[in-house]
């Protein structure tokens, strides 16, 4: 686990911190170049989780066909943190919202460009965020999702 990006690592031991007072259980699969994915699905099949999740990355952001495509084929719930993959087949999202997000980038941008210190500017933590459920990948998994849960969702695709 040495080798995983030092965010991913963070979310791992946060999300590993949160599962246990729920009875769940985290194994992490490595996926860092193509041949990861085969041994990732290969061991995900043998040891039949039930659900799936992950941190996203450029790599990973490229294949996400594969992975869809993944879960999918063995009906895996999965929850992802953009809405782009739910929107792509995905079952759901919850993250950041992103247009919230890139309108405070530009507000740094303008402040750096008039002569602010990137250093002297305060660190900021979302304060928006966006839950999608996917009820058409819901239901190619034979997934009911409950409807208290599709109620809370901002986004739903039927």
């Amino acid at each position: 686990m040495e080798s995983l990006e030092s965010r991913d690592l963070h979310l791992l031991k946060e999300a590993q911190a949160a599962s246990g007072p729920l009875g769940l259980q985290i194994r992490p699969l490595e996926i860092t170049n193509l041949e990861d994915f085969d041994n990732a699905f290969t061991t995900a099949t043998k040891e039949k989780p039930n659900a799936l999740t992950m941190t996203l990355n450029p790599f990973i952001n490229t294949y996400r066909p594969r992975i869809l495509d993944f879960v999918a084929k063995n009906r895996l719930p999965a929850i992802f943190g953009v809405p782009d993959i739910v929107e792509a087949g995905g079952l759901m999202s919850y993250g950041p919202e992103y247009s919230e997000h890139f309108r405070r980038l530009a507000t740094y941008l303008d402040k750096i460009l008039n002569g602010a210190k990137p250093a002297d500017l305060p660190v900021e933590q979302p304060t928006k965020f966006e839950f999608m459920i996917n009820l058409k990948a819901a239901k190619q998994i034979d997934l009911t999702i409950p409807p208290n849960l599709v109620a809370r969702a901002n986004k739903v695709i039927k």
